[in-house]
């Protein structure tokens, strides 16, 4: 027997377990295709989707007017057509899924009631409160019952703590993935396959995502000669608890009142943007960053919440409570490194430009978000383009797994020591720090793209000859980080991607515009 014959097999491949992944597992399966979800993660908390705290936006009696948010956050890169898909599908895919089937208790919510009769938080941007939430932990309330609800469904299947290598393609056609699992690498052959695979935190050294956010998806298309695109778009949310162990202070909390003041206690927002708090992520970001190097630190005053502020956010209390810190002093913040914008190019049903191949969530780049993310539109976006792509990615995978011959990564050397990873990684987000982060300049990104290319070298060679999960992570990481620094070399300013002179890096407010 051959690696190819004993192999597994699925009508459906997805992988990755986040919102994005499990919704395409879910359409699949309602359209009768047998689904495999291959996941490197071993509990929820290992997704992007458990650390969403925000909500999830949907659309209320003005349909318009999200449309016009979504796109003016875009900073005019956003694909109108995309945004309709969103926008147009929002409704229906959140009462379907989260509410009807997998019952999430957003607040507010009584049994019956119509989704307007919920309580709608307001976040940056928006110029409505159409939030849906639970507390400020919304992601962890969907993901579990979404987990469990696909565990107990027939023709459903997971792999739990399995690596994708690479993508299996045979003359323009994929035909699945390569495998990590249980030691062993091994083909797995599909029908169709789905990636929902995340985003690239671990490109930099603070980030809200979580530790295995190395971009596997964008990096694994891309090799396979799948499209890329607006990876230039690396949004930062502003407000991150700087410490050593990070957490986010979700924007819901600008929405209810609380306010940002620098190192003087000077409220400095309203100088910036007419929104103030308010503004897009991308403009508040680059002030609170400029505003940290100005005077020393940025403080969120909460007091304007008060005396709510507890029993509205209990969560990011406990959050404050372990680190000691006294939400009425103000919560520490700086930028961190938050969502891809852009990622594997999709269409409107998440199909990319390779032959069965699909992608959806935060490794997909399906033109709603443009140059700036909208608060909240995240999940709705991984639920959206993950129906859609299960969907079509049932009906494209109908006619089975065909079989290629697969080759078998080389294993043949020494595993490298743990402190190889490491020291690779350091000089990877010291790079992306420092050239690729809130602001850019011209002549750091060329340094960065020189310093990037290098270290892709150097990776790749230890990858010809070993197979470990931390070895091509680390190869992922580094492909993303050069797709990054090379479209943002290339891309004129826009949303999140600020290129200034070199005089201007770090000024008052960071190349802000007023009209934002």
């Amino acid at each position: 027997m051959t690696r190819e014959t004993d192999a597994r097999e699925a009508d459906v491949l997805v992988v990755g377990s986040g919102v994005a992944g499990c919704a395409a597992a879910l359409a699949a399966a309602r359209a009768g295709a047998e689904v495999l979800v291959a996941t490197k993660a071993t509990a929820p908390e290992d997704a992007a989707t458990h650390w969403a705290q925000g909500g999830v936006a949907v659309t209320g009696s003005d349909p318009e007017s999200f449309r016009e948010d979504v796109l003016a956050a875009g900073d005019g890169a956003a694909d109108p057509e995309a945004v309709d898909v969103l926008v147009g599908d929002a409704r229906e895919a959140v009462t379907d899924v989260l509410v009807d089937t997998l019952g999430v208790p957003f607040d507010g919510a009584s049994p019956g009631a119509d989704l307007g009769a919920y309580d709608r938080g307001r976040e940056a941007a928006h110029s409505a409160r159409r939030i849906l939430h639970v507390d400020a932990s919304t992601g962890r309330h969907v993901l579990r019952p979404f987990l469990n609800h696909l565990r107990d469904r027939e023709g459903v299947t997971f792999l739990e703590d399995a690596t994708a290598l690479d993508v299996l393609t045979h003359e323009g056609r994929v035909h699945g993935v390569e495998l990590l699992y249980e030691g062993a690498v091994e083909p797995v052959f599909a029908g169709a396959t789905v990636l929902a695979m995340g985003g690239i935190g671990a490109c930099y050294r603070t980030t809200t995502n979580p530790p295995g956010a190395t971009g596997d998806g964008v990096a694994m298309a891309a090799i396979a000669g799948a499209r890329v695109a607006d990876m230039q778009y690396v949004q930062f949310h502003p407000t991150a608890y700087p410490g050593d162990d990070p957490f986010l202070v979700s924007e819901a909390v600008r929405g209810e009142g609380a306010v940002l003041r620098d190192g003087e206690g000077e409220r400095f927002m309203p100088a910036v943007h007419d929104d103030a708090e308010l503004a897009p992520r991308d403009v508040v970001a680059r002030a609170v960053a400029n505003a940290r190097e100005r005077t020393g630190e940025v403080r969120l005053d909460v007091s304007p919440v008060a005396p709510d502020f507890e029993s509205e956010f209990p969560d990011l209390t406990a959050l404050c409570a372990e680190r000691g810190i006294d939400p009425r002093e103000g919560i520490p913040v700086a930028p961190a490194e938050h969502y891809l914008c852009g990622g594997v190019a999709v269409d409107e049903r998440g199909r990319t430009t390779l032959d069965r191949l699909f992608a959806a969530g935060e490794c997909a780049r399906t033109g709603v978000h443009g140059a700036n993310r909208l608060a909240s539109t995240s999940l709705l976006e991984g639920l959206v383009w993950g129906l859609r792509a299960g969907e079509t990615a049932a009906d494209a995978g109908a006619d089975g797994a065909a079989r290629i011959e697969a080759p078998e990564p080389l294993d043949r050397d020494p595993e490298l020591p743990d402190a190889f990873a490491d020291a690779k990684y350091a000089r990877l987000r010291e790079t992306m720090d420092a050239a690729v982060g809130v602001e850019r300049t011209p002549s750091g990104l060329e340094r960065a793209r020189a310093t990037l290319r290098r270290l892709k070298g150097e990776v790749d060679a230890y990858t010809r000859t070993r197979v470990s999960r931390s070895l091509y992570e680390l190869r992922n990481a580094t492909v993303c980080a050069l797709l990054v620094a090379r479209a943002a070399s290339d891309a004129p300013s826009a949303g999140c991607h600020r290129v200034v002179d070199e005089n201007d890096a770090g000024g008052p407010h960071g190349g802000a515009r007023a009209d934002d």
